[in-house]
């Protein structure tokens, strides 16, 4: 029997979902949708392929890693139901990934100080966090209204770099020179690093009481009762 450590992952937190698989932390092969209204459907399917074309099986998994937020409530909601059915049924252990934590990770530079990872949730608000050069967190994940004063104490005497999908609308208003916008280099590579350290460490979820990690509840408009 193999020794590798063969792990799942389940990317379904933005419009692009990502079924990938990584052994030893090194990603081996990937398979993404492009469409969002299109995710449930995707991911049983997608992990049928992929472990055919890996020649693998489902029993030779080590763990299953999803993406579990910020991000998409109806994406959270689905790869995290899709991860934890394949861990009961198997008797895997579930690793869960913070998103800002992966776009953190794979935006790390030695140009800033800092890095501030930033994901869009509509109209001026981000979800976001600050972390240094080691990916020790300076400021835990929150959400936030972007302002002109934003992040003002932190940039007095840091250069950060800001990444992510909501960094773009905080460059327009943003006229710090120590605010940088740099390439953005994170991807799924990063969240199978992340997945294998999570997973050596024996770092688990709850299976049974793991949930999305949304930072703002879901809410819904209830529709009046008839009378």
């Amino acid at each position: 029997m193999s020794s590798d450590i063969i792990i799942l992952q389940i990317n379904t937190a933005f419009n692009e979902a990502s079924i990938s698989i990584s052994r030893n932390g090194l990603l081996v092969h990937e398979m993404i949708n492009a469409n969002q209204q299109e995710h449930a459907g995707f991911i049983q399917p997608a992990i049928k392929e992929i472990c055919t074309q890996m020649n693998i099986s489902l029993n030779e998994l080590s763990a299953v890693a999803v993406m579990n937020g910020p991000g998409s409530y109806t994406g959270l909601r689905v790869g995290l139901s899709s991860a934890k059915g394949i861990c009961f049924a198997l008797n895997l252990p579930l690793i869960c990934i913070n998103t800002l934590d992966w776009i953190a990770f794979g935006n790390q530079t030695t140009e800033t100080d800092l890095i501030c990872p930033m994901i869009d949730a509509r109209r001026m608000e981000v979800f976001t966090g600050l972390y240094d050069c080691h990916m020790k967190n300076i400021s835990p994940s929150s959400g936030m209204v972007l302002d002109n004063n934003s992040f003002s104490v932190y940039l007095l005497s840091h250069t950060i770099n800001f990444c992510g999908t909501g960094a773009s609308k905080w460059k327009e208003i943003c006229n710090n020179k120590n605010a940088l916008f740099l390439d953005e280099t994170h991807d799924t590579s990063h969240f199978a690093s992340l997945a294998f350290s999570q997973f050596t460490k024996q770092r688990f979820a709850n299976l049974a009481y793991s949930e999305p990690f949304y930072i703002k509840e879901f809410y819904t408009i209830a529709k009046p009762m008839k009378s």
